[in-house]
Order: C-alpha cells, then sequence, then structure tokens
C-alpha cells in the first residue's frame, strides 16, 4: 500500500483524511498532531478557546463528513449543549455557536474516519502530542522526523496540513500576548487599562476573554445582552484599536449555496486576465462595477459607483460607519441585519460582493507589482470586510460591555507607533500616548513565506530552487526543486495566502484537502496554481 502521512489533523488534514477513504484506495496513513487531541484543530480547542467565542460560520456552511453539523448537534446531550448555552430546541442550520463544540464535531467525524478507513482496509496510525520536527524529500520518497526520534520514518507522499500559525506562548508576557492564541486562556488578566490590537472578530473575542475574568453576561431570552462587573474589578477599561477604528458588519442573510455571477463570470475573467497584467485590475472593477449595478441599481447609483475606482471603492464603503461613529453604526446594522434575517431579505449589494471576492481572487497572481499593491490596500480590503461579517451575538456582547462602561474603540490613523516595555505597552499617535498594563495583538494570519517554514530540511530544499514562496500544482504537490514534485502535498494556508488573499475557512479547509487526496491516487500535477511570486 501507498504510505502517506498527513501533518496536522486539524479541518485541513480532516477533510484530506475524508477525501481519501472516499477514493476506496487502501492506503497505510500515519497522522501527526502535536496537540492532545487529533482531529480538533487549535481554532476550535478547548484549551486555545473559551466558552465565549463564537464560530464564524453555521452549519449550513461547513462541509458536511459524514453528518452535518446540524444534525450532528441534535443527537448530542440536551443538558451538554446547555452547558454551552445552546438550547436544543432552538438549532437552526444559520446559528453562529461556541468555537469548542465545532471542534468536539470535528473530533467525532475524525475517530469516525479512522474507524471507516479501517473497515475499508487501509492501515491508519494517528500520534497525538507528536510534533514534526523536520520534512526531506529523497530519491525515494519523504522522510519524516518527530520530537524524540532520532530515525526519520518514510513515506510516498507527505501532506502538509499545519494550518495557521501562531507565536509560541513562550513568546507572550504576562503584559503581552503575541496572539489572542498565545497563552491568553490561561492568563490571569488583571482588572487595569487593557490594550487589545484589531477590532475584527478576533480582537472581540480577545475583549470576551478578557471580560469574563471580572464580571458576568447576562442574556434574556429576548436576546437582550447585560453585563455585570464583579466587585473589585472597577478598574477595568478595555480599549480595541485599529488604523480605521471600524468595527465589522454583523452576518447577514443570503442565498446558501450562492448564485452564479451574471457579468463577472469565470469566463470573463479568464478573458481579462488573457489580456494581460497590464491594466488587469482596472479592467475587473468594470466587471465588478457592472454586476453591482445590475444586481442593486439604486445603491450603485446612492454611492455614485460609476465614479468610482478600484482605489476609491474602500472609501465610499466605509463611509457611513465612519461618519456615524463605530457603536451608533453597530445598533443600526444590527437592527437592519436582524430585521433581513427575520423576512429572509437579501441586500442585493452586500451578496453582491460576498459572492465576488471568490471570483476576483483569481487575478492576484497575475497582477503588476503596483497594482497587487492597489488590490491589497483597496478591493481586498473591501472583500475583507464583507466575508468576515461577525454573529450578531457578538456585537450584542461587545454593545453591553460599552453600556457598562468597559469598552471604548481607539482610531490610530496610518502613523502610529508601538512600544514593548517590560510592565506596559504603549501605543503613541497623531501626538497623543496611551498606556496599557496589558496588550494583545489580535490582528490575525500574516501571509508566510519559506524562510518561515518550521521543517529546516524542506526549507534548505525549497530555497535552493529560489522558492521564496512555496509553488504548487492543482494537487497541492510542491513543483520545484524538480525532486520534489509528487511527494509532498503543501496545504498550509499561511503560506497559499500571497498569491490567494481570501484562502481561510472550513469550505476551503475542504476543497484542498480534496485536491491533496488526488496526489495519493492520480499522477502529479505540473499545473501551477500560480505565478512566480513578484519580488521573488
Amino acid at each position: 500500500m501507498k504510505k502517506i502521512a498527513i501533518v496536522g489533523a486539524g479541518p485541513t488534514g480532516i477533510y484530506t483524511l475524508f477525501a481519501l477513504q472516499k477514493t476506496n484506495t487502501p492506503l497505510s496513513i500515519t497522522v501527526y498532531e502535536q496537540a492532545d487531541e487529533a482531529g480538533v484543530g487549535m481554532p476550535y480547542s478547548d484549551e486555545d478557546n473559551s466558552r465565549m467565542m463564537l464560530a464564524n460560520i453555521a452549519s449550513i456552511e461547513i462541509p458536511p463528513l459524514f453528518s452535518t453539523y446540524l444534525d450532528w448537534l441534535r443527537n448530542q446531550n440536551e443538558a451538554h449543549l446547555a452547558h454551552y448555552g445552546v438550547q436544543k430546541s432552538a438549532l437552526h442550520d444559520r446559528q453562529f455557536l461556541p468555537r469548542i463544540l465545532l471542534g468536539e464535531y470535528f473530533r467525532d467525524q475524525f475517530v469516525l474516519l479512522v474507524e471507516h478507513a479501517r473497515a475499508q482496509g487501509s492501515e491508519i496510525t494517528v500520534n497525538e502530542s507528536c510534533p514534526v520536527i523536520d520534512i526531506a524529500a529523497t530519491p525515494e520518497g519523504v522522510n519524516l522526523w518527530t520530537e524524540g526520534e532520532p530515525e526519520p520514518k518514510s513515506f510516498d507522499l507527505a501532506v502538509i496540513a499545519t494550518g495557521h500559525v501562531w507565536p509560541e506562548e513562550d513568546a507572550s508576557s504576562r503584559a503581552f500576548f503575541p496572539s489572542p492564541w498565545s497563552g491568553l486562556m490561561e492568563a490571569k488578566i488583571a482588572a487595569g487599562n487593557v490594550g487589545i490590537m484589531g477590532t475584527s472578530l478576533s480582537g472581540l473575542d480577545a475583549a470576551m476573554a478578557v471580560a469574563i475574568q471580572h464580571g458576568t453576561f447576562v442574556e434574556a431570552d429576548n436576546e437582550q445582552i447585560h453585563f455585570q462587573l464583579d466587585e473589585g474589578s472597577e478598574a477595568l477599561k478595555i480599549v480595541l484599536m485599529s488604523r480605521s477604528g471600524i468595527l465589522p458588519e454583523a452576518d447577514f442573510y443570503c442565498p446558501i449555496p450562492y448564485e452564479p455571477l451574471t457579468i463577472a463570470t469565470e469566463q470573463a475573467i479568464d478573458a481579462a486576465i488573457e489580456q494581460g497584467s497590464e491594466g488587469l485590475l482596472d479592467r475587473i472593477f468594470q466587471l465588478m462595477v457592472e454586476e453591482l449595478q445590475r444586481a442593486d441599481p439604486a445603491w450603485s447609483e446612492a454611492v455614485a459607483l460609476n465614479a468610482l475606482t478600484a482605489d476609491s471603492l474602500r472609501e465610499a464603503w466605509f463611509a457611513d460607519r465612519e461618519k456615524n461613529g463605530p457603536f451608533r453604526w453597530a445598533v443600526s446594522n444590527l437592527d437592519e441585519v436582524e430585521r433581513n434575517k427575520r423576512d429572509r431579505r437579501t441586500v442585493p449589494w452586500r451578496y453582491t460582493i460576498l459572492r465576488l471576492h471568490e471570483a476576483v481572487e483569481k487575478i492576484v497572481p497575475h497582477l503588476t507589482e503596483q497594482d497587487r499593491e492597489r488590490f491589497n490596500t483597496g478591493l481586498a480590503r473591501v472583500f475583507i470586510d464583507n466575508y468576515a461579517a461577525i454573529p450578531s451575538r457578538s456585537i450584542r456582547r461587545l454593545l453591553a460591555l460599552r453600556e457598562a462602561g468597559i469598552i471604548s474603540i481607539l482610531t490610530l490613523g496610518a502613523d502610529y507607533e508601538m512600544a514593548l516595555k517590560t510592565d506596559r505597552t504603549v501605543i503613541n499617535a497623531e501626538g497623543n500616548s496611551w498606556s496599557f498594563d496589558t496588550f494583545i495583538d489580535a490582528r490575525g494570519q500574516k501571509p508566510l513565506k519559506t524562510k518561515d517554514l518550521p521543517f529546516p530540511v524542506l526549507r534548505k530544499q525549497l530555497e535552493s530552487a529560489g522558492e521564496a514562496i512555496p509553488d504548487v500544482g492543482d494537487d497541492y504537490t510542491l513543483l520545484a526543486p524538480e525532486y520534489l514534485r509528487g511527494k509532498i502535498a503543501f496545504g498550509a494556508l499561511p503560506y497559499l495566502m500571497h498569491d490567494r488573499p481570501f484562502v481561510q475557512g472550513l469550505v476551503v479547509c475542504a476543497e484542498i484537502g480534496e485536491s491533496m487526496a488526488k496526489a495519493a491516487v492520480q499522477p502529479t500535477s505540473r499545473a501551477r496554481r500560480r505565478l512566480p511570486f513578484i519580488g521573488d
């Protein structure tokens, strides 16, 4: 049997294993997971999340394994769900539920996958608490080293499904956390000035993790939420901050699966790409304009879409939020999206932008260096804001903290400085200075390059071919240098973000897993997924 190693047993690894067992090909599979439990994934583990933290995806959007997430939930014990504040009788497929519950679903599905694959005749070994420290291609296949084992194991194919990469916990201190997943869940945060860099869901989650150490969210049946501060925690003040000081929208209602685009179709995008890199961004923006005008002529006229460019759309997109202020705008937006959910009403311009982001992402590897920068600072910000809309419940909790006088939002502007002191963090911006007893950096995953790989030999092999960014084929197997072909499938999301800036989420994990599984049973793909990285 072909010997396959899967490095990482989070969602990408799970969907890869699921796709492998669907091939009905007996395989010898070894799964390596550095955490204590395989099949959960860091974003959903009980070690890295609190019960307050909500998954930003509902059952209707999650690619099913042996069962849908909703069906699995309905089979759970009512008391167990109640422990997470979930009423079994109120379950539906568009709910946003605690991340830890989603982790339990993936763990159960992983266990079933292992049993099912063995019943099909495959050999499966699962190694938990087992970090992989190096990977190397050889003339015969792939060698893989694990912590504490001097001799490598040999495989025909190694699948790298390591997921997001966050700073190690030892990089944090009692005063500074380089990410919300770097020891924050276990730390005792004193009631004082707490600064959080980032106003997206990660920033809000970090605020909730701190707040519940000093009080309680009281959630009524009418969905009203209040926060009761503990006696002795009156000094707690939380400041969320970002360059723009803008809050994300609450998640909005729309048809799922997505309806097809009518103008910015795959054929139209491909035709625009074939005309060359020069002017590509502006050609694509014109397709976007035509798509939006057809979908929502009233909104297009209201924002003067005809007069906007790929550079100025961002300013028009956020104008209302900047004018009204974050909290006033959040109240209005929450009321609107909840009303639309009750009425099952879709806002055409929002839904069109949501569908456009996946279609437009395809152009990124083909952009000139100048247009790539324009895209990253313009359209990408609009797309990310749109698809990263957050659960209404998170907005309600934020407003409850605001009502309790605990949280505020700071707009830093484009030019600010952050100084890390031994016992505090100081932010300087526009002539003002703020000092924080505790500071949490919650700005999310950054794109990584070959030099960031934690596997020294593989890193050297890629660098020897001048690969600043891992170059992969349609099945995600590495293409260069030549002797790597067909031996390593590379599905680690942070390293794919340079040319696929929106490559995240469970739908993408499932798509990548299915593609990587093909590498085990089909000839090696030689079709590139990207052009040479600009600046390589």
